[in-house]
Formats: structure tokens, sequence, C-alpha cells
């Protein structure tokens, strides 16, 4: 492992700093709904549990809990996205308003449903999740407004990174990738990206990449001996100089995390953690990592605060944002942080 270590004091100021920052956001945005309940009997009509609601809750998910994770961490987030003209595009709407996050990046299209994930939990344990969806691309003409509506953002704020958050529901297409890329290299903005299977190899030039094992093996179509670092790096590698990414940090689930550039391959362990649920950890991750990248942070500490940011939101049920001041705690205690 490379030899690295930090002022606890630089690690207080990198905190103030995200403060400092604005992010657009690109992907898939949704509603998460949850039915919480209790579970003490099979039903009668089927091998299935029975749950007894005792609560209903929902929240903003997909891309748009990205934004949360980056407003709880100080900084400010503009989401770009698409969502249907129904009860539930409004009510995402009125959640956004809630949340005090802006709307300008968003369009709504009347031949598009808004995307509702339903996960019902029995006895703090996920039972079953209910997806309601469109999974074809957005419109030509859709994506034609967006990517004006990218450019227009990119013209008139002042945006420090961007993040792809790709859910495979139709937003992000081909197009919107290339031209937003190459937006980004004309005005030195670096881009940060969360992939999924189908646009996995679209994203060519960008800054950092963040898959996990199941996207790389499936984007890849490549299986590996998780256990065999330097077959993980050569194979990352081989990835990296191939699409012409500067960075790519792989989570390895309770391996950890691996971070693979020209200059440093590294994979820093997983901490002991309680899992409950690994729902949204991956927004978190390109959240911390994203604003590390905006700070041309050391890569090392960004992989390390991300695996720690990670792991701490695996700790609650359901998808949750991170809490800034428990991070900053715990990342004061790193074995490197002096």
């Amino acid at each position: 492992m490379k030899k690295f270590s930090i002022k606890k004091e630089h690690i207080r100021e990198l905190f103030k700093s995200f403060a400092n920052l604005n992010v657009l956001v690109i992907g898939d945005v949704m509603v998460d709904s949850y039915m919480w309940g209790s579970v003490s009997r099979i039903s009668p009509e089927a091998p299935v549990p029975i749950v007894t609601v005792k609560e209903k809750e929902r929240r903003l998910g997909g891309a748009a809990n990205v934004a949360l994770n980056l407003q709880a961490l100080g900084a400010t987030p503009i989401l770009c996205s698409v969502i249907g003209v129904d009860h539930e595009g409004q009510f995402f709407l009125d959640l956004l308003k809630k949340q005090k996050l802006s709307q300008k990046g968003i369009l709504k299209s009347r031949e598009r449903i808004t995307t509702v994930k339903t996960r019902v939990i029995g006895n703090n344990h996920q039972v079953v999740r209910v997806d309601e969806e469109m999974e074809e691309d957005i419109l030509a003409q859709e994506i034609d407004q967006l990517q004006q509506l990218i450019s227009f953002i990119l013209q008139h704020d002042k945006i420090d990174v961007i993040i792809f958050e790709d859910y495979n529901k139709g937003l992000i297409t081909q197009k919107i990738i290339q031209k937003t890329v190459e937006l980004a290299k004309k005005q030195g903005i670096p881009v940060a990206v969360d992939p999924k299977k189908k646009n996995f190899l679209n994203y060519k030039g960008v800054t950092l990449f963040k898959p996990n094992l199941k996207e790389l093996r499936e984007g890849l179509k490549v299986d590996f001996d998780i256990n065999k670092e330097n077959e993980i790096q050569r194979i990352v590698s081989s990835f990296r100089n191939r699409q012409k990414i500067a960075t790519v940090l792989l989570t390895l689930s309770e391996k950890g995390i691996c971070t693979n550039s020209r200059s440093i391959k590294q994979i820093i362990p997983a901490h002991y953690r309680n899992i409950t649920d690994v729902s949204g950890a991956g927004d978190t991750v390109i959240s911390v990592a994203a604003l590390c990248l905006a700070l041309e942070i050391d890569p090392i500490l960004t992989a390390a605060l991300s695996n720690l940011a990670g792991g701490l939101v695996c700790e609650k049920v359901g998808v949750v944002p991170i809490n800034k001041e428990q991070l900053l705690k715990e990342a004061l205690s790193l074995d490197f942080v002096r």
C-alpha cells in the first residue's frame, strides 16, 4: 500500500470546502416509496410473509438521492432529468421544493411515467420491491431539449463537477454523454460516472468512473477472482486505458474499494460494519468521490472517504443520505490521519 498521511486539520478544511461546490447531476430520478411493518406469519394463499403495515413514507430516489447526499455534505446540487406529467411527477417536484433543491433542470414529458420504487419492509428487512417505470430511451426531441438545458446550465452556472447517475431508465443516451463530456472538457469541468450496463462503454474520456463488481462483469462480459488483486487491477487498467478514463474507482462490496489510475493502483479494505441494507450505497460513494474530484484531492484519500461513506449508509434501513458529521468523525480516525 502506498504510504500516505494527512493532518486532521486538512480533513476538516476539506469537509468545509464542500460548501463551495456546485454539482450538476444528470440521471434517472424516481420516488422511493416505503411500506414499513412487521411480519409474524406466512400467507395461507402462497408461501410469502404477510407484512402488517405500520407506516408509509416517500423519499427522493435515484439521481435525486445523489443530490440529497451532495446537499448533506454541504454542496449545492442541480438535478437534470425527465419526469412524467402525472401525480407522481408532481409529488417528486413537491419533494424537491420541500428539500430546497432546484427544479430548473427538470423536464416534464407526456410520453413517460415518473419512476416509483416501492419497498415493502418487514421486521427491518426488505421483503419485496415493486417498480413502476419505463426503460425505453427518451424521445429524440426530449434528448435535444435535455441537451439544451444541460448546455444552458453549464454556461450560466458555476459548475465544479458533473455526475452521470445512470439507472438504465432511458434518460442517459450516447448522444447526451458525448455532448456533455465535450462541453465539460472545453470548460475544464471534471466528469464522474456511476454507470449501468447499457451505456457502460459509452463513457469515454471521463475523469472518474465508478462501477461495482456486478457492473464491471456485465459491462465488460468478463469474470475474475475477487481475491486476486493483480487480476482485478490488470482488467481495470486495460479498460481504463482503452476508454481514456483518468481514474476508475471500483467498489468491491465487503472487500473494500479499488482505485486505479496511471500513477496509483491500490485496494482500500472495507471497514467492519453491521450491514443492514446496501440500497443507495453507490449514490453516496459517487457523491463523496465527485466532491473530492472537484477539489483535486489525492486519489487514496478520495477512495478512503468514499469507501467509508458507502459503508456508513449500509448501516441504515432504506435509501438514506450520508450524515456529514458522522463521516467527518470516522474520517478523522482513519489510520493515515495524524
